[in-house]
Formats: C-alpha cells, sequence, structure tokens
C-alpha cells in the first residue's frame, strides 16, 4: 500500500476501484474531460444524485470503473466537505481517502495537511494517461466553499446550503405514535425530548428486515452488516448509538412497554444522552414473529468530538490523581494520529494496535509530527461513553498500567463510530 503525500500518484489496475472518506464528511465526484469542466449536472455525483456513468455513490464509499465512464470523460475528481456545513473542514479530523481495488485490497491512502478555513477540498483525482488510469493526491481546499467549485468546474450551484453539503439530520413522521410514549417517560427522568430522524428509521427498517429474513435477532445480520454499519451508512454520523433489538411485541405501545419494564433497555430509553431516535418493524411471514430495531443517538458535531475526548482526558487523569500521579496534558499531535487510527480501525474493518499496513502507534505519531521518545496506546471498541471506556481500561491491568504510568506526560484521544461493534477509541500517551 502507498501512502501518498499532495501531489504523489500510484497506477490503478484495470477495473473499477473504490475510494473511501470515513468520518463526518460528505463525499462528492467531478466528472470531467481534459478541460477541467462538468459538460451538465449529470456530471455532478452525490448524496442526491448518487450516479453517473461509470460512478456509484454508496454512503461514504465512491466507486469509479474508467471504462463505464462516459464519452470524453477522462479525469473523476474526489471532493469532501463537512456533514455539518457551517463546520470549517479545520475544526475536524483530516479527511483520509482510502484506495480499494475490486478485491479490496488496498492501493493506496492519503491524509492531506490539516485544512484551515476550508469548506470543500478536493481530496483526490483520477485520470487517464494514455491508455491507463492513475490517481493523484491534491489536498486543494476552497475557502469560499461551493463557489470556489463552481468557477473551477462549472457547477450549477444555487447556494451554500445546495446538494454537495446536505443540512443535518432530517425530521420523520411517527406513524405508529412512537415519540407520544417515548417522550413522556423521558421527560419523567428529565432527560430532554427525542426526535425522529429519517436516516436512523432506514437504517432501523434495513436492519429490522435482515433479521426477520434471517429468523433471529442480532447486532450482525447473516449479510455481515452490524446495525452501526447500517446507521453510519445511512448517512447518520454518530457520538453515541444505542440499539434495542426485539421480537414479540405486536404493537409500538408493547414494544416501548417492554422496554420500560427492563432494566437495560429502560436505562437506554431515558438515557439523556440521545437527542435523535429511528423506529421500524418488520414481520417474518413463515413464523409470524415481529422483528423490531429501535435505534438512540445523538449526532457527531465537532464540539461533540471535542467534548468526549476532553471527557475521556478528564477522567483519565482523575484516575492518575488518585494515585499520586500528575495529570497527562492533551497533545494535538498525539490526537491526531489517535484520531486517524479510531477512523482507520472503523474503515479497514479491524481492530488492533497493528495496522493492516503495519504501522505501530509509535509510527503513526512520529507520521503525526510527534518526537515524543516513548509511546504508549490503549484502544478498545463497544463502549458508549467515556465513563464506560475509561472503566473499561482500568479494570484491564495493561491498559492500567499505560494509564498510570509514571514516565508518560502527554495524551491524544481519538474516537470514530461506525463500525461493526460499534464506536473505537483510541488513548495514544508519549513521554
Amino acid at each position: 500500500m502507498g501512502e501518498l503525500v499532495p501531489g504523489g500518484n500510484v497506477a490503478l489496475p484495470g477495473g473499477a476501484v473504490t475510494v473511501r472518506v470515513p468520518g463526518p464528511f460528505d463525499v462528492s465526484a467531478l466528472v470531467t474531460d481534459d478541460g477541467g469542466r462538468v459538460r451538465d449536472d449529470g456530471d455532478f455525483v452525490f448524496y442526491n444524485q448518487p450516479g453517473a456513468p461509470g460512478v456509484v455513490l454508496r454512503s461514504d464509499a465512491l466507486t469509479v470503473d474508467p471504462p463505464g465512464l462516459r464519452t470524453g470523460a477522462t479525469r473523476v475528481t474526489v471532493v469532501v466537505s463537512p456533514s455539518d456545513p457551517k463546520t470549517a473542514l479545520g475544526r475536524l479530523p483530516s479527511p483520509t481517502l482510502h484506495v480499494t481495488d475490486a478485491g479490496g485490497r488496498t492501493l493506496a491512502r492519503f491524509t492531506p495537511p490539516h485544512p484551515g478555513q476550508e469548506t470543500v477540498l478536493l481530496l483526490a483525482e483520477l485520470y487517464r494517461r494514455g491508455d491507463r488510469w492513475k490517481l493523484r493526491a491534491l489536498g486543494q481546499g476552497y475557502a469560499d466553499g461551493l463557489a470556489g467549485l463552481a468557477r473551477d468546474f462549472g457547477v450549477d450551484v444555487v447556494d451554500e446550503t445546495s446538494p454537495a453539503v446536505p443540512a443535518g439530520p432530517s425530521a420523520a413522521p411517527d406513524p405508529d405514535g412512537f415519540l407520544p410514549l417515548v417522550n413522556p417517560a423521558r421527560a419523567t427522568a428529565g432527560s430532554p425530548p427525542l426526535s425522529l430522524d429519517v436516516r436512523l428509521m432506514s437504517a432501523a427498517r434495513e436492519h429490522a428486515a435482515a433479521m426477520a429474513a434471517a429468523g433471529r435477532l442480532g447486532v450482525e445480520t447473516h449479510d455481515g452488516v452490524s446495525v452501526y454499519q447500517r446507521v453510519i451508512g445511512s448517512g447518520f454520523a454518530y457520538l453515541t448509538v444505542g440499539e434495542h433489538l426485539v421480537s414479540g411485541p405486536r404493537t409500538t405501545a408493547e414494544f416501548v412497554a417492554y422496554c420500560l419494564r427492563t432494566d437495560g433497555p429502560g436505562r437506554t430509553l431515558h438515557d439523556p444522552a440521545f437527542t435523535h431516535a429511528g423506529l421500524a418493524h418488520v414481520h417474518d411471514g413463515p413464523s409470524g414473529d415481529v422483528y423490531w430495531t429501535a435505534l438512540w443517538a445523538r449526532p457527531f458535531t465537532p464540539d461533540g468530538l471535542a467534548g468526549t475526548a476532553a471527557a475521556v482526558v478528564d477522567l483519565t487523569n482523575r484516575e492518575r490523581t488518585r494515585h499520586g500521579l500528575p495529570p497527562l496534558s492533551a497533545d494535538p499531535l498525539l490526537t491526531t494520529a489517535a484520531q486517524a487510527h479510531s477512523a482507520d480501525m472503523v474503515a479497514r474493518a479491524f481492530y488492533a494496535h497493528t495496522a493492516p499496513d503495519g504501522s505501530q502507534p509509535w509510527d503513526r505519531a512520529a507520521a503525526a509530527g510527534s518526537t515524543r521518545r516513548s509511546v504508549g496506546e490503549n484502544i478498545a471498541c463497544g463502549q458508549r461513553s467515556p465513563a464506560d471506556v475509561v472503566e473499561g481500561w482500568m479494570n484491564s491491568p495493561g491498559h492500567r498500567a499505560n494509564i498510570l504510568k509514571p514516565g508518560f506526560t502527554h495524551i491524544g484521544i481519538g474516537f470514530a463510530g461506525g463500525g461493526r461493534a460499534g464506536m473505537y477509541w483510541t488513548q495514544l500517551f508519549g513521554g
């Protein structure tokens, strides 16, 4: 696998390739000829127009089949922008491009220098040279957002809230009367009311249908897709998520009653951390069972990410203080490396200190620019809150030793949601 720098390129094999940009980003693509201008609106691939000849967008994955491109097309430019249109890219982790061939083999990866005030970034371009195709890393940004994109590519853009930068969570109708049953119960616990989100509803429906087709409950269904991957695949990037997977209740009222009388589901239903929800149920024809999926989530925001990381640092330092050790200082370079590793574990579906390319924690710290002489790493997956993950680390001798190591002076925290286990955490220590 090649790690590209801006301007670097790699030859592509024949056939389709897929590029992914995991994280709180929207991915789009521009199909052009050698002149660098789109021919018409059909050359702009984005979430509301997810296909063009030779180009298909599914969530954060863009598949390009060069032989299938329209006549005259010689270039496909990959564009990223924040999922939240009010957020500058500089407030988010640097987007990382992952390139794989049709067999899933990794071809290249590119992380551009951390953006500043840019709101749209040209991340890479696939281009034809003779009878071969190559990929070039770019990293060029526009502080004027879609206006700059339109100026250079001839895209017909109305304003900054139009297609390439969609708005935040979308309200969904509630035909089953779910919220009138749930929100009063939350109010009695002092929790804020929930809103239904169309993306969570879609993910819940897909998962309930997959469980019904298999005839069994499961976080991961027979197709190998987890409910957390369905949430991210629907376009809902989250800070925290919870799920209830149930069969048996015949109505929404029965389902909510089950949640309220059962300890674990009851705690989730009342959890003040959640702000949005989705609910769906599907009948399994042969058995007559009803399979339910309820999703509870808080959407990703840059402030939320920073707050989550700060909470992990604070809880870690409380443990150190309790054992007579000085607190650790947050280090932005270690944070960059930790965040990249969490996002990478989600994107490449692994869970390990050693990445598939063989890189180790100290390699990732050095690649981020850190010069710390000693480096240690804790990782975890599945925990839904800073308190849960720090408690889990403290209950594990090896992780506890890192947290309480006297020689460490600095720390960085990474967090990403959407993998098979839900949430992936990284603590990177330096001394």
